[in-house]
């Protein structure tokens, strides 16, 4: 098996939480059970067969460190599970467009001179895989890159609530260039999304009839300070809330539903609170009602399944799939191009990774 080769955009929490996963996992033996990873070896891909080409910041303190050193670097606060080596790796200047918002813009100064050349970047590096860590809102942003990708030819992943994978119109691009797709806005191994996808299929199978729900979320990374700017926020709202709504068999009406970020704690750093509250009726119209908070670390918790997401992304490319690759969009994704409940997600996910996975050649 080659090597998947992998770019950056965005060299954030959550690519330090990708980045020490990578090394942290890179011994583990076949058939290990590892904590929010779907396989050891995947479709014939190990842990240890991503590498990365190069990463993508505007940040003057992150543009022209090594991958290694700026994951670490502030404003980044998330926890630190692995120390990185030297990696020879660049963090290159990128495209700013809406990427920087108000909040961020007080925090993060540009690193000064011009936006790299990302296509020529990208096929010099022999990229394969371009994953986007862009802050939420970047709209304009992830527009512009993944022009560069489709002009480079390569697959992308779509990890922020920016609708790519999931809009007829780039999954036409994408087809047109015969180049895979994956997204949009990553779903952690156990995050509020998930867990609230949980407890209202619960209901249903339980036939209790769902009146209200409410998710409200905390943080104190970067990513919960950008979004006080809350002209950012639509589309992560509608992303959380259709994630939740698509498992419903009818409609609570807008008015019952708020899911989505409510504030920033900057002592908080990279965790993340998650107040859920359900309110249904039983047997007979009695109330039942569900509350319960979640504590996270944000980006560790979507790390694995990013891990998980390249090495899809890879079997596609190898496999010459193009377009919107629907299962695992759908398993590892909040807005797929196709809402299915979670078993069923993950189960057309392994059927893809046995269809279109690389089989071991057997010894004689």
């Amino acid at each position: 098996m080659g090597k998947i080769r992998v770019a950056i955009i965005g060299v954030g929490n959550c690519s330090s939480s990708l980045v020490q996963g990578v090394q942290y996992y890179q011994k583990a033996k076949e058939g290990e059970v590892i904590p929010g990873i779907m396989h050891t070896r995947l479709g014939g891909y190990h842990i240890n067969d991503i590498e990365f080409s190069f990463g993508i910041d505007i940040d003057k303190n992150k543009v022209g460190k090594d991958l290694a050193e700026a994951i670490y670097t502030k404003p980044n606060n998330t926890f630190r599970f692995c120390n990185v080596p030297k990696l020879g790796v660049p963090v290159v200047r990128g495209m700013t467009h809406d990427g920087l918002g108000y909040y961020l813009s007080q925090i993060i100064k540009k690193a000064p001179g011009p936006t790299a050349d990302i296509v020529g970047l990208l096929k010099q590096t022999r990229t394969d895989v371009v994953i986007n860590f862009l802050p939420v809102g970047s709209e304009e942003a992830t527009k512009w890159y993944v022009e560069q990708v489709l002009t480079a030819g390569c697959a992308f992943i779509n990890c922020i609530p920016v609708f790519i994978a999931s809009q007829k119109y780039w999954q036409k691009r994408f087809i047109e260039k015969n180049l895979p797709v994956l997204g949009d806005d990553i779903k952690s191994q156990v995050g509020a999304t998930i867990l609230h996808r949980v407890l209202v299929d619960l209901f249903q199978i339980r036939g209790v009839k769902l009146e209200r729900t409410s998710q409200l979320n905390v943080g104190g990374n970067t990513d919960f300070l950008n979004m006080l700017e809350r002209s950012r926020l639509q589309s992560k709202k509608i992303s959380k809330t259709q994630a939740v709504t698509s498992l419903l068999q009818y409609d609570i009406g807008d008015e019952n539903i708020y899911i989505g970020p409510s504030d920033y704690v900057a002592w908080l750093k990279d965790r993340k609170w998650a107040h859920m509250r359900l309110e249904g009726r039983t047997f007979g119209d009695v109330p039942l009602n569900i509350e319960l908070k979640l504590e996270v670390w944000d980006s560790p918790n979507s790390a694995g399944v990013v891990i998980d997401a390249i090495r899809c992304a890879k079997l596609a490319l190898d496999r010459k799939l193009s377009g919107a690759i629907i299962e695992p969009s759908s398993y590892f994704f909040k807005s797929p191009p196709a809402q299915y409940p979670d078993h069923v997600c993950r189960e057309k996910t392994e059927q893809y990774i046995k269809k279109y996975g690389i089989k071991a050649k057997k010894r004689r």
